[in-house]
């Protein structure tokens, strides 16, 4: 027992990001070599399935805790950040437009099959979004409906504060660090869990999705990267009137490169906590800050729902006017952050997208499967940037608040 013990000692003294990157060579190798060994690939599922079973778990019992010890600033800090959640949305979308204009791109959609589903108007994906907040509150536990859990935990945690006694919420507490135990214990399989996720997609898709795709997905990734590189910590700066690019690379190489490959930013919500938890942000905070990001901060979303309409009404022959597309991109960030908790989400709001311009179903609903067929690559790189994003606004509105309080003492 005591040499297993060393053994796990000694695994967990080495860094974990270390221990991700010797995970991520041997799986891409693995995955080049060898891909008829389809067994290596549950180690991801696995790794995936736990991170999504405990993170709705989490995330209720966090924020329950956190909204019934909450002190007072909160509001304040959450106004901020809200504010930087939509306008980061927003600036994807427009980034993504002007790269439209720039660098214009046309789908072969008559090749195309059609995808049989839609996610129908803005109207209906807002009437979803209300009548999701409102579901049954295990239900959404178990089915990791993330509005549901944020309505129904932050009403328990006010109706805890108001009215259950101190020791009552020193139990909801004590679960909450139990939980995010777990949490721990499940990060440090990351490794394996990364190793299989890298082989099953070179296993599987090898390299020619660059090939067919190409231009698209330059595009994509090259608006991505823009937002995630450019305009995010440009706000941070604007902010905090101090470097970014620190924070900015942590967040990256802790919670994007994570999330790049396991592509749900429902399972990186616990890595987020630990990040923020890391970076000695408030724990009140962070624990409603992260998944709320999770919903509504949407840069990638917003980038491919814009990109999509615009290549679609680009091969129909459809002129969009630069008015008209800045107005798409309003419509992109409501729709992004209605339909974040949706499979597929920012996919299948292109026929939404596409109606603004007048193109029927049939032909936006065969650019959502061109969609599909790219989103190893684009889904990817969308959740890498969501889901890093929502640490480092997390961290720049606790900063920001900071700032103002200090200033306000020095005064």
């Amino acid at each position: 027992m005591s040499g297993i013990k060393r053994a796990l000692d000694k695994w967990t003294s080495i860094s974990l990001m270390l221990r991700i990157v010797i995970g991520l060579l041997i799986g891409a190798t693995m995955g080049l070599l060898l891909p008829g060994w389809h067994g290596i690939g549950i180690l991801g599922r696995m790794f995936v399935s736990a991170l999504k079973g405990i993170a709705p778990v989490l995330v209720a019992v966090l924020v329950i805790s956190s909204v019934a010890k909450a002190g007072t600033g909160m509001g304040r800090r959450f106004r901020s950040l809200i504010t930087i959640y939509l306008l980061s949305t927003f600036i994807a979308a427009v980034c993504a437009v002007i790269g439209s204009f720039l660098f214009p791109v046309t789908l072969e959609l008559g090749e195309v099959a059609e995808v049989e589903t839609s996610a129908g108007s803005l109207a209906d994906v807002f009437t979803n979004l209300l009548t999701s907040m409102v579901a049954n509150p295990i239900a959404a536990v178990a089915n990791a409906n993330y509005i549901a859990i944020l309505f129904w935990s932050i009403v328990i945690g006010i109706s805890l504060k108001t009215m259950a006694s101190k020791a009552t919420v020193n139990v909801v507490h004590d679960l909450s660090n139990v939980i995010t135990k777990v949490v721990k214990w499940v990060i440090q399989f990351a490794p394996f869990g990364i190793l299989g996720l890298v082989f099953s997609t070179v296993s599987e898709n090898g390299l020619s999705v660059f090939t067919t795709y190409g231009h698209l997905l330059l595009l994509l990734i090259g608006c991505m990267l823009t937002n995630a590189l450019v305009f995010n910590p440009l706000i941070s700066f604007i902010m905090l009137r101090k470097n970014p690019y620190p924070l900015l690379l942590t967040c990256l190489k802790e919670s994007g490169l994570q999330a790049f490959f396991t592509r749900s930013s429902a399972a990186n919500i616990p890595i987020n906590m630990s990040l923020c938890k890391k970076l000695g942000l408030d724990e009140e905070f962070y624990s409603v800050s992260i998944p709320l990001g999770a919903t509504i901060n949407m840069d990638g979303a917003a980038v491919t729902i814009t990109l999509f309409a615009l290549a679609v009404a680009n091969t129909v022959g459809v002129e969009v006017s630069f008015a008209s597309a800045l107005f798409l991109s309003i419509i992109a960030t409501l729709g992004a952050c209605g339909a974040s908790g949706v499979a597929g989400g920012s996919l299948l709001l292109i026929p939404m997208a596409c109606s603004f311009f007048g193109i029927g179903n049939d032909i936006a609903m065969q650019a959502v499967a061109i969609g599909f067929i790219i989103g190893v690559v684009q889904d990817s790189v969308e959740t890498a940037l969501n889901s890093s994003g929502d640490a480092f606004f997390t961290a720049t509105a606790e900063y920001y608040d900071r700032k103002k309080r200090d200033n306000k003492i020095s005064k």
